[in-house]
């Protein structure tokens, strides 16, 4: 019997993973997911039964967020933009590759109202913040008589991405399973109890903790996100900061997936019902801001009020190994909140080192 690498969770994280990890040589038929939820098609989907299931409300898009330069930066600011430019890549490639994956490249645009020093940073020419320096492909800064109106400051445009994750997700868990990967519907506890069960086809070698909330880890917390998918198309990803802290962005999700407006971040609100007069409000404010989404007569059709709950933790997520018992070894990739799609194959590759440096060392014991 083979040994057995299982990942816990399905979501986008969890998915991206295990392909990372049949990629990287591990044998067909070794790496399990085990998760209570697995992607299902939008007409489908039971938004209040799966309401903890992140990646299906995702937007889900690519947004550079520049780490605070002058030395301000946490590591896990410098850590995270290094997985989003890896998972970058990896999307460019698979959109070339797999042009039915759900992912569409196509223009970001950023209007501020008061811009922190890291996003003025971007527009300098070189140096340390530099949106040359940092990666940022496409980078252009707006002329005046491109942005909206007189309180945005500063406005500028990159290259990115956007998947319908309703797509990409089904698309990812088909890869897994016709590359050999075996998945099973449970309610799983703890991680250490995966190392007990007896039905996966040999001893567990390594859990990766992709729950998106961890277990009873103290340090995480829900963000709950209220957004709108409307029927009207738009042809690039657009997101406004005010200088109240409010946000108002679309998210296009193409291949039949409508766009997403949004959003509402309220840390620790467990109300799984929509609000119409934030739908409202969060409709009026965008079609104020990108007016040509809107049809000739200034709406929008309205699909589906969207509510999910980003899993969130205090201190960044948390992206390590743990030797829980002599030879049982758990990866934690989880509390990515609202960057799960953003940082998913930075995160996944990251997964697959430290899983096979936990195999190294068990080896040479």
């Amino acid at each position: 019997m083979s040994s057995q690498i299982v990942v816990i969770g399905a979501g986008v994280t969890g998915l991206s993973c295990a392909i990372q990890l049949q990629e990287a040589g591990h044998a067909a038929g070794a790496v399990t997911i085990i998760a209570k939820d697995f992607p299902t098609p939008f007409a489908l989907i039971d938004p209040k039964a799966q309401v903890n299931f992140t990646s299906p409300w995702g937007g889900a898009h690519n947004r550079w967020v520049p780490p605070p330069g002058a030395g301000q930066a946490q590591p896990n600011d410098l850590r995270d933009h290094r997985l989003a430019l890896a998972t970058f890549r990896r999307m460019r490639s698979l959109q070339g590759s797999n042009s039915e994956a759900g992912i569409t490249f196509m223009k970001g645009i950023e209007y501020l109202e008061k811009p922190a020093p890291e996003y003025q940073a971007l527009v300098r020419e070189s140096g340390e913040g530099s949106a040359k320096d940092l990666g940022l492909e496409g980078f252009r800064v707006l002329e005046k008589s491109e942005l909206p109106d007189d309180k945005i400051s500063l406005g500028f445009e990159y290259d990115t991405w956007c998947v319908n994750p309703m797509v990409y997700c089904s698309f990812l868990l088909n890869r897994f399973v016709f590359r050999g990967g075996r998945i099973l519907r449970r309610e799983i506890s703890r991680p250490e109890e995966v190392f007990e069960m007896r039905d996966l086809g040999g001893p567990v070698k390594a859990v990766v903790n992709a729950s998106g909330m961890g277990f009873d880890d103290p340090n995480s917390f829900i963000i709950r996100g209220q957004t709108c998918l409307v029927a009207n198309l738009c042809p690039e990803t657009v997101t406004r900061q005010n200088a109240d802290g409010s946000w108002t962005f679309c998210v296009p999700r193409n291949f039949e997936g409508g766009t997403i407006i949004g959003g509402t971040k309220e840390p620790n609100s467990w109300d799984t019902e929509p609000s119409l007069q934030v739908r409202e409000k969060l409709i009026r404010a965008f079609v104020a801001t990108h007016p040509k989404i809107a049809d000739e007569s200034g709406s929008v059709r309205v699909l589906k009020d969207v509510v999910g709950r980003r899993p969130a933790r205090h201190g960044g997520a948390r992206l390590e190994s743990e030797e829980v018992a002599p030879g049982k070894t758990v990866v934690h990739a989880y509390g990515l909140g609202g960057r799960g799609y953003e940082l998913s194959w930075g995160v996944a590759e990251t997964v697959q080192k430290l899983v096979d440096e936990a195999s190294q060392t068990k080896a040479r014991i």
